[in-house]
């Protein structure tokens, strides 16, 4: 910790410095004239800074376009302690130590609570959400809301709202919510374009609990795995993304959301420069399938797979390594049936190739279950296509 500091003080050493240097030449000059004059050439021109402003974006008119879709969302959870007691033990003694149940004892009977019984807590947690459309239905993350015993909506103009929870997926981190009221709501459309690296971006949301907070930046990265799921597809952002931003949604220069932020890397818990938002692409699909049925039945094949190295693609015979070896195929699943067995490579899906494993993961995921699908696959050194019928995921 000591470097980085000491690395800002010489910065901005330096460029005190500087600064000191520059007055030096114009005093030098003033005084070689014999005299110091405020109206020498050096303090009389003004830095021209026009032509460099024109070139900046603003999105002052995006801004006021988007923002009053995008709410700050509190909510209540209810939690239960046993006998009080929260994690972590009795202060000022280890976790088992042999005097800890009596001075939990002690403590409770100081408090007034009857011993052995849990003691309900509430907590409060704060994130951020945008109406996805004119009649009240909210998108936010599934870990905003995760317990949640009251949910409320701060709009822009500071009205509150009560919300109720409609569905929730923890696969995405991604939850529906729906305002009790019945009301005419400003709202964001769902990008139908995959933004390009470089993209301007921007995030509003409720960093910290500030509410209404605007961020610029760019489209850092594509399809990034931060292990969190086997259907990682994230984004990567620069525009400053913070605690409180959780939920909140990241547009494109047209106003529409390409995004929802729901994480970040920090070692110190705050902006770094690299956040990570779900794609619009699937966040349409989870919320579509919220709306109807209140969760999300996601397809299922039933096998182990593992990714295909420039090893393994010689080992078999392939070309390039590409598609997801198949380490095992769990007994009476639908791969199983179909005949996929243990040493398989998938190269495709309904015709179309197969990347890598996490791709096949997501593309089998989006197929509705009980339909009928085709996979190819390479087997003692040739492809051969199999029928299936996609199961449903076991929740």
């Amino acid at each position: 910790m000591t470097t980085p500091r000491t690395s800002r003080s010489i910065l901005k050493r330096g460029v005190m410095i500087a600064g000191a240097a520059t007055i030096g030449i114009g005093l030098a000059a003033g005084i070689a004239d014999g005299a110091l004059k405020l109206d020498h050439p050096a303090f009389a021109q003004p830095i021209q800074l026009s032509g460099v402003q024109s070139q900046l974006p603003s999105f002052a008119d995006m801004v006021d376009k988007v923002k009053p879709a995008v709410v700050s969302v509190r909510v209540k959870t209810r939690l239960v302690a046993e006998n009080g007691g929260g994690e972590g033990g009795i202060e000022g003694l280890p976790p088992g130590h042999p005097l800890e149940r009596f001075f939990r004892r002690f403590e409770e009977e100081e408090r007034g609570m009857r011993p052995g019984r849990p003691q309900p807590r509430q907590g409060m947690s704060q994130g951020s959400g945008f109406f996805v459309s004119q009649d009240g239905y909210v998108v936010t993350n599934n870990h905003v809301v995760q317990n949640a015993d009251e949910v409320q909506l701060v709009t822009n103009d500071g009205k509150t709202l009560n919300a109720k929870v409609i569905g929730t997926d923890p696969r995405t981190d991604l939850a529906l919510l729906k305002v009790s009221d019945g009301g005419n709501y400003p709202f964001v459309q769902l990008s139908q374009a995959k933004p390009r690296i470089g993209d301007w971006v921007l995030a509003v949301g409720n960093p910290f609990g500030l509410g209404g907070t605007v961020t610029a930046g760019i489209v850092s990265a594509q399809g990034r795995d931060i292990g969190s799921g086997p259907y990682d597809d994230y984004l990567q952002i620069d525009a400053a993304v913070n605690r409180g931003n959780s939920g909140g949604p990241t547009f494109n220069q047209n106003g529409e959301v390409v995004g929802v932020n729901t994480a970040i890397f920090s070692p110190s818990g705050g902006n770094v420069g690299i956040a990570f938002a779900i794609p619009a692409s699937t966040v349409n699909q989870v919320v579509e399938a919220l709306k109807k049925d209140g969760k999300v039945a996601r397809g299922y094949i039933g096998v182990q797979i593992q990714p295909v190295t420039d090893e393994v693609a010689d080992a078999i015979g392939l070309k390039q390594a590409q598609g997801a070896l198949v380490a095992s195929a769990e007994r009476n699943s639908p791969a199983a049936k179909a005949g996929i067995r243990r040493g398989d490579t998938i190269l495709a899906l309904n015709g179309e190739k197969i990347s890598d494993a996490r791709e096949l993961s997501r593309r089998v995921a989006l197929l509705p279950p009980g339909s009928k699908a085709r996979i190819t696959v390479w087997r003692d050194g040739q492809e051969r296509e199999l029928s299936f019928e996609v199961g449903r995921l076991p929740s």
